[in-house]
């Protein structure tokens, strides 16, 4: 890659493919889930030769899990419901946008729990589910919630979080019924997940 195509590979949608053969999400995907699991990545390439990425990520010292056996293909449910996606986090905000508009929601986003509230107040349509980042700076994705609860009753919320279980349950989310989605997430957990919290009864 020429040094201009290397500064732009992360961005969302920037793509060298022709139209119709790339979404220019791969890449962005990859770095937001890199940089929400505290890690980086490291990129070299030369014109004509090719190009190298490492991935860093911190080192987990408990053993992994088993694999789960493979499983068939499942087209995941799409859905037309609004969602507030609020995520300080720029390139995990907009990817995130990008996978559920792709699954066919309408998707408003917010960088922040007082612009969140704003764009509430001001959206003149429902707003059927809160997708919010945990710990934010300002209002925690705790106190957003419990004050747009006041103005949409019926509004659903996911938490989503990418601290460890004991900061999470500091702000009082990991409790019986509450919606959580560990991050980093994959794209289909992400909508299989936004699928089963809006389908999910009121107490949930």
């Amino acid at each position: 890659m020429d040094e201009q195509t290397k500064a732009r590979i992360f961005e969302p949608f920037f793509t060298t493919k022709e139209p119709g053969k790339g979404t220019g999400l791969g890449l962005a995907t990859v770095y937001g889930i890199v940089k929400q699991s505290g890690g980086f990545i490291w990129v070299y390439s030369e014109l004509g030769h090719g190009t190298t990425f490492k991935v860093y990520l911190p080192r987990v010292d408990e053993r992994a899990e088993a694999a789960a056996a493979p499983t068939a293909t499942v087209e995941l449910p799409r859905g037309t419901e609004t969602v507030l996606v609020v995520e300080d986090a720029a390139s995990v905000r907009m990817v995130t946008r990008q996978v559920l508009e792709r699954y066919g929601y309408t998707v408003l986003e917010a960088p922040n729990g007082d612009t969140a509230l704003h764009l509430a107040a001001k959206h003149h349509g429902p707003i059927h589910l809160l997708l919010t980042d945990v710990v934010m700076p300002g209002l925690s994705g705790r106190q957003l919630a419990e004050q747009l609860a006041q103005l949409r009753p019926d509004m659903k919320v996911l938490y989503a979080s990418g601290y460890a279980d004991r900061a999470i349950v500091h702000h009082g989310i990991l409790r019986v019924r509450i919606a959580y989605l560990p991050k980093p997430f994959t794209p289909e957990t992400l909508g299989r997940r936004v699928r089963q919290v809006l389908d999910s009864s009121p107490a949930a």
